[in-house]
């Protein structure tokens, strides 16, 4: 059963005296990214303000995320279209160029009905009809893209226990576990000339920048995060080509890359005491090996 806010529920029941009394609703989408950022976007043709938030009319079109209602824990996957425009923008990028630079990876998105008793006034209430999260980018084109959103319930498929024994961290690199601060460890630069949408040239490169990310910060690839599969001494080696190709003088930040070892902890930051590694743990090599020419030999003197 849907909750309601008791102001939303009065003004049903006197709807519903009055045959004739028009239902006035619009669609509301609320995603939250993971950076913390919240983006809200509505189908009316007008915004208006709903639950602390102003959601934007004439932008970023949804449709999608149907109400259902069902018995037991199988998750709910729906397909929404996303359409924008080049000057609909998240932090000065375009839309549609963020979600493929992986801006909405594990954003949660909700889709609410909010009920009006005339246009341009507040909405008296609204009703949640699907949370979830993104869950996979199935297509992206020049004006929309089609999304793959799953309910919460997807949370149930993770692998527990979350924690296990190897021998590599198992922290993220500048996470809270981490404690490794980014800014520490980043430098910016610039595109040198000659460099193309896989390799960049920089006086800057070092090798500690292998595994690492690189962040533009002006020009056509502005807001692009992409990852450096190697460095070395002037050049940096991306992982996945750039969506457009950089211009010498292009501004960007590089931060250094970590193989979570022991060894690059130590040396590369110092940062051992928050070491979530196990590397001295025995392999199970090292137990099934002689364990089993035991029990063989056991097993040849019972004959």
């Amino acid at each position: 059963m849907k909750s309601a806010p008791p102001a939303l529920v009065a003004f049903l029941n006197t709807l519903r005296s009055t045959s004739d009394a028009p239902l006035l609703t619009a669609d509301c989408y609320t995603i939250l990214l993971a950076n913390g950022a919240v983006l809200t976007y509505t189908d009316l043709d007008i915004p208006f303000a709903l639950n602390g938030f102003a959601y934007l009319a004439n932008s970023v079109l949804i449709s999608g995320l149907k109400y259902r209602a069902s018995c037991g824990v199988n998750v709910d996957s729906q397909q929404v279209t996303i359409c924008a425009r080049t000057t609909d923008t998240i932090g000065g990028v375009p839309f549609l160029q963020a979600l493929r630079q992986g801006l909405f990876d594990g954003a949660e998105i909700r889709r609410e009905k909010a009920f009006f008793s005339a246009w341009g006034t507040p909405p008296i209430g609204s009703i949640v009809m699907f949370k979830g999260r993104v869950a996979q980018i199935d297509s992206i084109g020049r004006a929309s893209a089609q999304v793959t959103v799953a309910s919460d319930l997807v949370l149930l498929d993770i692998d527990m226990p979350r924690n296990c024994y190897q021998a590599n961290c198992q922290h993220v690199l500048y996470d809270a576990n981490c404690t490794v601060v980014a800014g520490t460890y980043s430098t910016t630069g610039s595109v040198g000339a000659g460099s193309t949408q896989t390799q960049i040239y920089w006086p800057g490169a070092i090798p500690p920048f292998q595994q690492g990310t690189i962040t533009f910060t002006s020009g056509g690839n502005t807001g692009a995060v992409a990852t450096i599969k190697s460095a070395g001494s002037g050049w940096l080696q991306l992982a996945y080509p750039l969506l457009y190709s950089p211009a010498a003088g292009d501004a960007f930040s590089a931060s250094y890359g970590c193989d979570h070892t022991m060894a690059t902890c130590q040396s590369r930051f110092n940062n051992l005491s928050q070491f979530r590694g196990f590397p001295f743990v025995p392999p199970p090599q090292i137990m099934t090996g002689p364990l089993s020419s035991v029990v063989s030999n056991s097993a040849k003197g019972g004959k």
